[in-house]
């Protein structure tokens, strides 16, 4: 009884369905879907559920896009094997930045896929972009451009191991829009220290 107690605890305080996730996630897209390159663009699907929506149950929670973009990401990594190139040479990756625009909600019991793409880098970063799309009708509900900094290796070179990466591509007007906006963030933050 006690150690059924314990797991119960272990249950509610750890978030067990998080880390399912990201194992199934991951094992699903090395084993049934084979390698990508960097350029491509990964597909996960999901289903909004009780679990994802708001206070009224009708449509996904502001909070639980970011979650799923966890684990599109996860996979991206996966499938890239770029997650594994960075480790190799020491290095990590962390959430840098993100922002996400919805367009219209997903509903719940709606499934939905999510597609990540690469679309920039420079020596510190990679930029993603990630498109919740409904598959009743094919709409993009969200838009998300994330910033993930990779720590101790020099992205350009990391890139450079991918042919299809040899040359950056421009970057998008949304991006450089975007990233001003972060830099003009962080002037002022600087100047209230």
């Amino acid at each position: 009884m006690s150690l059924l107690v314990v797991l119960l605890i272990l249950y509610i305080i750890w978030d067990v369905n998080y880390f399912i996730r990201c194992i199934f996630t991951v094992l699903a897209g090395r084993l049934f879907q084979g390698k990508r390159k960097v350029t491509d663009t990964t597909t996960i699907y999901g289903l909004c559920t009780s679990q994802d929506v708001d206070i009224f149950l009708r449509h996904m929670n502001n909070a639980r896009y970011l979650r799923e973009l966890d684990f599109a990401r996860f996979h991206f990594y996966a499938l890239t094997n770029l997650y594994e190139l960075v480790r190799q040479r020491g290095g990590g990756a962390v959430q840098g930045a993100s922002s996400v625009r919805y367009r219209r909600t997903i509903p719940i019991f709606h499934p939905y896929k999510i597609q990540t793409r690469l679309v920039w880098w420079d020596d510190k970063a990679i930029y993603l972009e990630q498109q919740f799309i409904t598959l009743a009708d094919g709409f993009v509900r969200a838009v998300a451009l994330s910033k993930q900094c990779i720590t101790k290796c020099n992205v350009n070179e990391l890139l450079k191991t991918y042919p299809e990466a040899a040359k950056r591509p421009e970057m998008p007007a949304d991006l450089k829009l975007w990233l001003d906006a972060i830099e003009v963030s962080s002037q002022k933050l600087r100047k209230d220290k």
